[in-house]
């Protein structure tokens, strides 16, 4: 049994992810978020429910103590400033496993036209400042793995493969389910993927290249 810190608790990825948590795992949960009211324990002997800003850095600092894994999906505001909070509050609490969610294109790694659309559609420093966070998790001492999902679809399915940084992506979309299975994975094995930072993709199975490439 392990103690998981979920961060941005109410994103919708996070929802799914905590409830393979429930379902796959005996780990006990805290959910952190904003607006607590949001969300309702369904298993009040494993889940604990905080309502605070990451940025907080005292309210986060105890939300951290006695955890074994950090699993953060924010979005919004400053993910850069959000990302030395957590660095911070987890090096504070001597705990050292991040499950970081990032998204495709910080490192430019997306070819093709699918690439040239992706930054047209995420311009106005969206990538930049994924990419200035995921730098700050890069030089911590945290044994992290950054998560990069292509294009998210509410499809139920479990279908996904992995790129390494440096690799380009293989596809175009990934299901939010798929990225709540690799989360609760990673989590429970703490040797997977530590500091790598990863691309996730619908398998691609026939090894055609998908049409916006």
């Amino acid at each position: 049994m392990s103690n998981v810190l979920i961060l941005g608790a109410a994103g919708k990825i996070a929802r799914l992810a905590t409830q393979l948590f429930l379902d796959r795992t005996d780990d006990k949960l805290t959910l952190y978020l904003r607006r607590a009211n949001r969300l309702t324990a369904t298993d009040e002997q494993r889940e604990k429910l905080i309502d605070g800003d990451t940025i907080d850095e005292t309210k986060l600092s105890a939300a951290v103590k006695g955890q074994d894994v950090v699993y953060a999906n924010l979005a919004g505001g400053n993910i850069e400033a959000q990302a030395k909070s957590v660095v911070k509050a987890m090096d504070a609490a001597n705990v050292k496993r991040l499950i970081w969610i990032s998204t495709l294109g910080i490192y430019d790694e997306v070819p093709g036209k699918f690439g040239q659309w992706n930054h047209q559609m995420l311009d106005g420093g969206y990538l930049e400042t994924y990419a200035a966070a995921a730098k700050v998790i890069e030089a911590s001492d945290l044994d992290y793995t950054i998560v990069r999902p292509a294009w998210l679809t509410n499809t139920d399915e479990i279908d996904y493969e992995l790129t390494q940084k440096g690799e380009p992506f293989k596809g175009t979309e990934v299901s939010r389910k798929s990225i709540a299975d690799l989360v609760v994975k990673l989590a429970q094995d703490p040797t997977q993927e530590v500091h790598h930072s990863i691309g996730v993709n619908k398998a691609n199975t026939d090894g055609a290249k998908p049409a916006w490439y």
